[in-house]
């Protein structure tokens, strides 16, 4: 772990600064990278955020989102290649593997500037040379808070920085309803409160934007592709790449869909699998003593949190959802017996 100090002196004169964060951002994602950014410029730095892939509408309301980079390397490899080679500062949010940011990874590694991991992930991979991370922390825009904090500069968190981070707390707590909602974070947000931040506003820009096809496929995701396995406390969802073109689902449909089914009664473990045609991507999410993180390193090349993490699979996906199920008796007994309060942070 490092020190305030070294990050303080990192940032002592105006730097070219490039921030990052995971394949398709989510609140936490962008929020603690727009978050950052507003700072850094106030403090006189030179800020790019570019982010490895589109992510949702209902985020383009955060300040600064009309500056972010998004990285397609059709597009504009050879301007997020320079942005990369001239940054001074490299800060990595929310991802604890340079595999998270697809081809950018390689890029940051080769990277000459300082790099800067700000993160709450679990078994983050040693490629930065200052390391904020901390499993235990509720979101990335936490960490974010306590660093500007400690830097001596919480007046400079305006309404605009600190909705940002704002966002960022209140979805990977699940609107401050798991576990890893700690005192630490409700002290956080009463200071964001005295920094005049809308929290209903904020709630409803991102829970309450949706789109009348987004709630269609939600109805028939409910209906039709749900599968309950009693037997091992289980649930999931899979979806065709078919079924995503005829709701013509867009970036941020099926976010949060897999809580549907952990919010079953009895249910301790979900999953949803969906095809997006280059691979099979999956969410798990468990409640108790059963981890998904362990589950998803093991079988699908994964990792996160203990209740909250995501996978990957390159087979097809009936045979993907074929492994998964293959995969449950042998985690029968853990499923079965797994206790409904639960010890670790999800998100």
């Amino acid at each position: 772990m490092s020190t305030i100090a070294e990050l303080k002196e990192l940032l002592a004169q105006p730097r070219q600064i490039f921030i990052t964060t995971h394949h398709k951002p989510d609140a936490d994602a962008l929020g603690s990278s727009l978050g950052l950014a507003g700072y850094l410029r106030k403090k006189g730095h030179h800020v790019t955020v570019v982010t490895p892939s589109d992510y949702p509408d209902f985020l383009a309301w955060m300040p600064g989102n009309e500056g972010v980079v998004v990285y397609d390397p059709r597009r504009n490899d050879a301007q997020v290649r320079a942005i990369i080679n001239e940054a001074e500062v490299l800060f990595c949010l929310d991802f604890s593997c340079l595999n998270r940011i697809s081809e950018l990874g390689e890029y940051v590694r080769a990277a000459a500037g300082t790099k800067v991991l700000v993160d709450h992930h679990q078994e983050p991979e040693d490629f930065a040379q200052l390391d904020f991370s901390n499993p235990k922390a509720a979101a990335t825009a936490e960490l974010i808070f306590e660093i500007i904090r400690d830097l001596g500069d919480q007046d400079l968190i305006d309404t605009g920085i600190g909705e940002c981070l704002y966002a960022g707390i209140m979805t990977d707590t699940g609107s401050f309803r798991h576990p890893s909602t700690s005192r630490n974070v409700h002290l956080i947000i009463a200071e964001l409160l005295s920094a005049g931040i809308n929290l209903s506003d904020v709630h409803r820009r991102i829970y309450d934007s949706h789109s009348e096809e987004r709630l269609r496929f939600l109805g028939f995701v409910l209906k039709d592709k749900l599968t309950v396995l009693r037997e091992y406390n289980t649930a999931y969802i899979a979806i065709t790449a078919d079924e995503l073109r005829q709701y013509h689902s867009k970036t941020g449909d099926t976010e949060g869909l897999v809580n549907f089914a952990l919010s079953i009664e009895g249910i301790v473990f979900a999953a949803i699998l969906i095809d997006r045609k280059q691979a099979i991507k999956i969410s798990f999410r468990s409640v108790g003593g059963f981890s998904v993180s362990e589950f998803s390193r093991r079988h699908f090349s994964g990792g996160g949190h203990h209740n909250a993490a995501g996978g990957i699979s390159h087979e097809p996906l009936d045979k993907t959802v074929t492994r998964f199920l293959e995969l449950l008796p042998e985690y029968q007994s853990q499923l079965v017996a797994a206790p409904l309060a639960a010890a670790h942070p999800a998100a």
